[in-house]
C-alpha cells in the first residue's frame, strides 16, 4: 500500500526540497553520518581480510589471535603490521591482506622510524672565523703557533711575509718601546693582523704574540635544499656542487663551515604521502582520528538533540495540558533545576564515577531538555482547549492518548525547527568540553581534543586546521537545514534572499 501523506505535510516537503541551501546541507549531513558509521572499515590498523595458508579470515569482524597465522600457540593479538613484513607475506607465496583505504588506527601510535620522509636533506653553510696566534722572535720566525695556523698557511719555523707597518709595530716592541693597540686588514679581502698594547718593561721581550684573524660578509649560516639525496652515505663529497643555488658556498670553501641535516620525525608531525592530515602529539594519524570524531560527534549530537526533544516534550506537554497548579509547580520546579550549574555537576559526577559516552549523554541531556519544554507547553497551552481535543476528551479517551495522539501531531513545530539548532548546540559542547579536557576521557578521537593539542604546540597548523573546518562545516550544514525547516513550516511565502 503506497504512503499517503497528508496535503499540508507535502506542501512542507516542497518548500524544504525548494530551499537548495538547506536541503544540500541535509543530503550532507546524512551522508556524513553514513560514512562515520563505517568508519571501522575505513581506517583501522586490522586488515579488512587476510588470505594465508590458503584461508581466508576477517579480523575486521572477528578476532584472530596470533596462533592462526603463525601457529605458535599464541593466542595474543597478531600485530598484522609485523606480519604485512614478514616473510609469510612475501608476494611469492601468496599470502596477501587487504587493508582499508586509511591503514591506521585511531588508537594506533606509530614509531618515528615507520614515517617515510622524502629523500631530500638541507646543506647549512656557516661562515666560519678562523683565528691563529703566533710567537715570533725578533728575525720575524714563528715559534710557536695556537689556533687555525692551517687557515692562513702558517708554519713552525718559517718568516711570515708582514707589511711594513706591522714589522714596524714589532720591531718598536721588541726595542722596548710603548706602542699602541694595532689592526691592519690585508688587501683583497685578506685576514687581519692583530697586535696588542705594549707598555715598556725592565727588560725587552723575547717574544712578540701577533694574531690572524678572518672577518666573512655575511655572517648568517646559508641554506640550501639537496633534492633526492642519498640515506647514506651521507657525505659533503655526495654532494653535487652543480646542484646547489647560485652564489652557495660549495663544500670545501675556505672560510665556511658545511653540515648536513636531515629532517627528524618528531611529533606532532607535518602532513606527510602517507598521513596526509599529519600526526597528532601523540603519534596518531590524524585523517584516523578526524574520522572516528565524526562519528563520535554525529552519534552524540543525534542522541541528544532525542533525547532532549523527547524529555522537553514530556515535561511542556504536562504542564500545558494540565495547565493551573500543575503548570505553575512544574515550572517553579524548572526554574530551579534550571539554576543548577551544569559543569561543576559534570565536574562532580564525573570524579566519582569517571567520564565516558553514555554518563556525558546522560547528564547532557538532563539539562538541556528545559527550552523545548517552554515551548512545547505554549503549544499545548494553546491547543489544549481546542475542539477536536474537547471532542477527545467527551468521547472518553484518556488523558495519555489524548497527549500523544491528537495534540502532538498538532504541536510538532518546535521541535522539527528546533532539532537541527539543538544538534548543532550539542556537537559544539562535545567540542567545547573536549577542549577543556571535561569531556570524553582519552585517547577517545574527538575534534575537541586535537584542538586542544594545537593550543599545547602551536607550530601544529594542522591540529587546528582540519578539526576547525570539519566543526565548521558541520555546525553550519545544521544551521542550514534548520533555516529549511522553519522555511518549510512557516506558511508565509520565504524570501528569494533566503531560498
Amino acid at each position: 500500500m503506497p504512503l499517503r501523506l497528508h496535503p499540508v505535510t507535502r506542501q512542507r516537503l516542497a518548500r524544504f526540497r525548494a530551499h537548495r541551501r538547506g536541503c544540500a546541507a541535509f543530503l550532507f549531513l546524512l551522508a556524513a553520518f553514513f560514512v562515520s558509521l563505517f568508519s571501522d572499515f575505513l581506517a583501522n590498523d586490522r586488515p579488512l581480510a587476510v588470505r594465508c595458508r590458503g584461508r581466508w579470515t576477517f579480523p575486521i569482524l572477528r578476532f584472530h589471535p596470533e596462533n592462526d597465522y603463525l601457529q605458535n600457540g599464541r593466542l595474543t593479538p597478531a600485530d598484522f603490521k609485523a606480519l604485512a613484513r614478514s616473510p609469510l607475506f612475501d608476494p611469492s607465496t601468496g599470502n596477501r591482506m587487504i587493508w582499508p583505504p586509511i591503514p591506521f588506527g585511531p588508537l594506533e601510535i606509530l614509531s618515528p622510524g615507520d614515517i617515510p620522509l622524502p629523500p631530500r636533506a638541507t646543506l647549512v653553510a656557516t661562515p666560519s672565523l678562523p683565528v691563529a696566534a703566533a710567537d715570533l722572535d725578533p728575525s720575524g720566525n714563528i715559534l710557536a703557533l695556537r689556533g687555525d695556523a692551517s687557515a692562513f698557511g702558517l708554519a713552525t719555523g718559517a718568516a711570515p711575509d708582514l707589511p711594513p707597518p706591522v714589522r714596524l709595530a714589532i720591531d718598536s716592541r721588541f726595542s722596548n718601546q710603548p706602542a699602541p693597540a694595532l689592526d691592519f686588514p690585508l688587501p683583497d679581502g685578506g685576514p687581519v693582523l692583530s697586535l696588542s698594547p705594549y707598555a715598556p718593561r725592565p727588560a725587552p721581550p723575547a717574544t712578540v704574540r701577533l694574531s690572524w684573524r678572518r672577518s666573512l660578509a655575511p655572517r648568517t649560516p646559508l641554506s640550501a635544499t639537496i633534492p633526492d639525496f642519498p640515506d647514506s652515505p651521507a657525505t659533503l663529497s655526495a654532494i653535487d656542487p652543480a646542484t646547489l643555488p647560485p652564489g652557495f658556498p660549495p663544500p670545501g670553501t675556505s672560510g665556511w663551515t658545511h653540515d648536513i641535516r636531515r629532517e627528524q620525525v618528531r611529533f606532532p608531525f607535518r602532513p606527510v604521502h602517507s598521513h596526509p592530515l599529519g600526526i597528532d602529539s601523540g603519534g596518531r594519524d590524524v585523517a584516523a582520528r578526524m574520522l572516528y570524531a565524526l562519528r563520535t560527534s554525529l552519534s552524540f549530537g543525534f542522541l541528544l538533540a532525542l533525547a532532549t526533544m523527547a524529555l522537553g516534550t514530556l515535561v511542556g506537554a504536562v504542564q500545558g495540558y494540565y495547565a493551573g497548579k500543575t503548570d505553575i509547580l512544574g515550572q517553579r520546579l524548572v526554574e530551579i533545576w534550571e539554576s543548577l550549574p551544569f559543569l561543576y555537576v559534570l565536574i562532580l559526577v564525573g570524579s566519582l564515577y569517571g567520564r565516558g559516552f553514555g554518563l556525558l549523554l546522560f547528564l547532557y541531556a538532563l539539562f538541556n531538555w528545559i527550552g523545548i519544554s517552554y515551548y512545547m507547553r505554549a503549544e499545548f497551552l494553546r491547543l489544549r482547549r481546542a475542539p477536536f481535543v474537547e471532542a477527545a476528551r467527551l468521547a472518553g479517551l484518556p488523558a495519555r492518548r489524548i497527549l500523544f495522539r491528537h495534540i502532538l501531531p498538532n504541536a510538532l513545530t518546535p521541535i522539527v525547527t528546533f532539532l537541527p539548532f539543538a544538534l548543532v548546540g550539542a556537537i559544539g559542547t562535545l567540542a567545547a568540553l573536549d577542549y577543556l579536557g571535561f569531556g570524553l576521557p582519552p585517547p577517545t578521537p574527538s575534534w575537541g581534543e586535537l584542538l586542544a593539542q594545537a593550543q599545547e604546540f602551536p607550530h601544529a597548523w594542522w591540529l587546528v586546521l582540519y578539526p576547525a573546518v570539519a566543526l565548521f562545516l558541520v555546525m553550519l550544514a545544521g544551521v542550514f537545514v534548520g533555516e529549511a525547516l522553519r522555511a518549510a513550516y512557516d506558511p508565509a511565502p520565504t524570501p528569494r534572499w533566503q531560498a
